[in-house]
């Protein structure tokens, strides 16, 4: 998984009854970043500061959330993690962890009214470890998939890991994914997704069914991707490694990218490996990929939505 890339941990904090949560990743020191938006409608915070041409050369962690915007206030409390550890941007005058964040529309699955809250990112740090669960849990937790021929047709979405390895080098990402689209095999065939008495609707027909925008517009959707590797790159590789990330995340979901969806990915590079950066950067295609499959492969059913997991 992603935490086989030596420094980086997982935590999640899941509220099953409201049918949310969040997800923490916390880097290692000296933890290059940057990423891409390639979603109409995301949904973030200190996302410019990742830019290429931006100063700031390193994060310490970052906050996935449901909850839409609202979700995005619990990054605080993964802050006030990292000050009391003594982790952060060092200034005569305080401690100031650099915690980029997004989120995604979980409101139409649990409670509109409930969303993760800072103490409750502030347990997904006290939680935080190398070994982690992955489905309908965290940030996953309300995530639904194949929306694109409407809610009742859907499948339960999740948190998904997977890493990469060439040699001494080590890729791995963790993905939330919440798709307008459907979620598909290397091999083309559709392992979740907009389902109608027992079968794939996107098998037949699928330009018709998506040509119903009304029904897309019922729904918000996101996914979120964070790659992380072992070997160290400028920024500006860093961000081409986030830039890769949306072709894993194109070849696992169809259709990618839309109106509709808020897509972002991040890129960590916190090691010290030399490699080059197209070979990295396709690791990380790979591994983004497998991440999205696994998410709904180990994703359970809750809300009245259906999961592949039992």
């Amino acid at each position: 998984m992603i935490t086989d890339v030596p420094g980086i941990k997982i935590g999640h904090y899941t509220d099953a009854t409201n049918i949310t949560g969040c997800t923490v990743i916390l880097c290692p020191l000296n933890t290059m970043a940057s990423c891409d938006v390639r979603g109409s409608s995301p949904g973030s915070r200190e996302l410019a500061l990742l830019a290429p041409d931006k100063q700031m050369q390193e994060i310490h962690a970052i906050l996935l959330s449901g909850g839409s915007a609202f979700g995005l206030g619990a990054a605080n409390g993964v802050m006030k993690y990292l000050v009391e550890n003594g982790i952060g941007y060092k200034t005569p005058w305080a401690i100031v962890p650099i915690v980029p964040g997004a989120i995604i529309f979980d409101l139409n699955i649990g409670s509109s009214s409930i969303f993760p809250t800072q103490e409750n990112a502030y347990q997904a740090c006290t939680a935080a470890s190398k070994k982690f669960e992955q489905g309908s849990v965290g940030a996953g937790t309300g995530a639904v998939v194949g929306k694109w021929s409407g809610f009742p047709n859907a499948m339960k979405g999740g948190v998904g890991s997977a890493s990469v390895s060439v040699g001494d080098v080590i890729v791995g990402a963790i993905a939330v994914v919440n798709a307008v689209g459907d979620i598909v095999n290397n091999d083309g065939s559709i392992l979740a997704g907009a389902m109608e008495e027992g079968k794939f609707l996107g098998e037949t027909n699928r330009l018709h069914h998506f040509n119903n925008e009304n029904l897309l517009t019922r729904n918000t959707n996101t996914t979120l991707v964070v790659v992380a590797t072992n070997a160290r790159f400028s920024k500006v590789d860093t961000h081409r490694i986030a830039q890769r990330a949306h072709d894993g995340m194109s070849r696992a979901i169809i259709p990618c990218h839309t109106t509709f969806d808020g897509d972002v990915t991040f890129a960590l590079s916190c090691g010290d490996k030399k490699a080059p950066i197209d070979l990295v950067a396709e690791m990380g295609a790979e591994a983004t990929g497998e991440a999205i499959r696994n998410a709904v492969k180990f994703a359970k059913g809750r809300g009245g939505v259906h999961g592949i997991s039992k």
